[in-house]
């Protein structure tokens, strides 16, 4: 069998954890933060870790190999 590519724009966005969970940047920080309010702009700095079913999806086909 041929190696699995992993996906460029995932191995940018996403990075693991030592105990195998997914980090990732939040959401909706580029752009219109006018009509964002200030707590919404505050707890979206820094990475959070990222749902179970979501990290699933990630890990096993975009990936492969992380």
């Amino acid at each position: 069998m041929p190696k699995l590519k992993s996906k460029s724009g995932a191995k940018k966005r996403f990075r693991l954890t030592g105990t195998g969970k997914v980090r990732m940047n939040y959401a909706f920080k580029s752009h219109n933060l006018r009509k964002r309010s200030k707590k919404m702009k505050r707890q979206a700095r820094g990475t959070t870790i990222m749902a179970t079913p979501d990290a699933k999806v990630v890990r096993r086909h975009f990936l492969p190999y992380a």
